[in-house]
């Protein structure tokens, strides 16, 4: 049976629709930048997503071709990811859509070296006939933060949102979005085949301690 990312690491994939603190591991992914309203049809965003499965696929079924990959296994190709973010704002205004920023996402496996990532783009150029440059491999160490289910259309996130900040400052931790820590959504259903208030979606923000937040502060203040 193929090896199951959403299921082999629920602490990541499937949190409760409580929030709760998780550690995340550095991971690496396929990723495509972009900017606007993910919405559009035939957008920037749509053209990403494209590009991320057109990777992801050839990897996945690299086992068929001639590049053998060290250390292969057969696996579900991991749910689409994305971080966002809006110049000048904490966190994001959802009535904006068009001002975010955005890094569209899936996780590689451990076995995907860069080289193979490589072979994986210029295959997939060849057989599609499309251009990859957009595509890069990302490392991203997103270590401590706050993660929840959210069920029900991405527009009503700030109530998922709310929870958590308000469980994170009763924790005593403190919100650490910055140009390098974003919003987080992965994406486990399929937008087109559910209904909006059946969307399973988690959010992950990245947060500290309120210790750290003190010491840095006080640094601040010599």
């Amino acid at each position: 049976m193929p090896f199951d990312y959403k299921k082999e690491y629920k602490e990541f994939y499937m949190p409760p629709k409580k929030p709760v603190i998780v550690t995340v591991p550095p991971m690496n992914y396929i990723a495509v930048r972009g900017k606007g309203d993910p919405n559009i049809e035939g957008g920037e965003y749509k053209k990403a997503i494209e590009l991320l499965y057109g990777i992801a696929y050839t990897i996945k079924m690299s086992k068929k071709s001639d590049r053998q990959i060290e250390g292969y296994f057969d696996y579900v190709v991991p749910p689409l990811e994305g971080f966002w973010w809006q110049e000048g704002i904490e966190g994001v205004d959802y009535t904006k859509k068009e001002e975010f920023n955005w890094i569209s996402l899936i996780r590689l496996p451990d076995f995907v070296t860069k080289n193979d990532f490589d072979w994986a783009v210029g295959e997939a150029e060849k057989k599609k006939k499309t251009d990859f440059s957009k595509v890069e491999f990302l490392t991203y160490d997103e270590g401590l933060c706050v993660q929840c289910m959210h069920i029900g259309s991405y527009d009503s996130e700030p109530e998922t949102v709310e929870l958590m900040h308000e469980f994170m400052t009763n924790s005593e931790y403190f919100l650490d979005i910055t140009d390098k820590r974003f919003h987080h959504e992965i994406y486990l259903s399929d937008a087109r085949k559910t209904a909006p208030e059946k969307l399973k979606t988690v959010i992950r923000h990245p947060i500290k301690r309120q210790g750290e937040q003190e010491f840095a502060q006080s640094e601040l203040k010599m």
